[in-house]
């Protein structure tokens, strides 16, 4: 599939913002920690990252909540929290065990 170029609407410079932040967001938390051996491998790697950011993640323009997932309910104080390692251990995902 080739490379599609697309243009910045005039009068909208912050038009790119969002995705120069999260290919900045990918390249510091995930391409500059690991090592990709092929293609194959790369869109493996990006696939994992996108969903971890997508229904995992917490962004603050939501509140902490995730983009496809409500709020989490608050965490108790005495609960057990588990840790989980994504892509070798580049990306980590905490959850709350009831």
């Amino acid at each position: 599939m080739p490379i599609q170029v697309l243009l910045t609407p005039v009068q909208a410079p912050q038009a790119n913002a969002y995705i120069e932040r999260w290919i900045g967001g990918c390249r510091r938390e995930l391409l500059d920690r690991t090592l990709i051996v092929n293609e194959r491998h790369l869109r493996n790697v990006l696939a994992t990252y996108e969903t971890h950011c997508n229904t995992h993640r917490p962004h603050r323009a939501l509140h902490q909540a995730t983009p496809l997932r409500p709020l989490p309910d608050l965490i108790a104080p005495e609960a057990k929290v588990i840790r989980r390692d994504l892509i070798g251990g580049a990306t980590h995902e905490c959850t709350q065990v009831a």
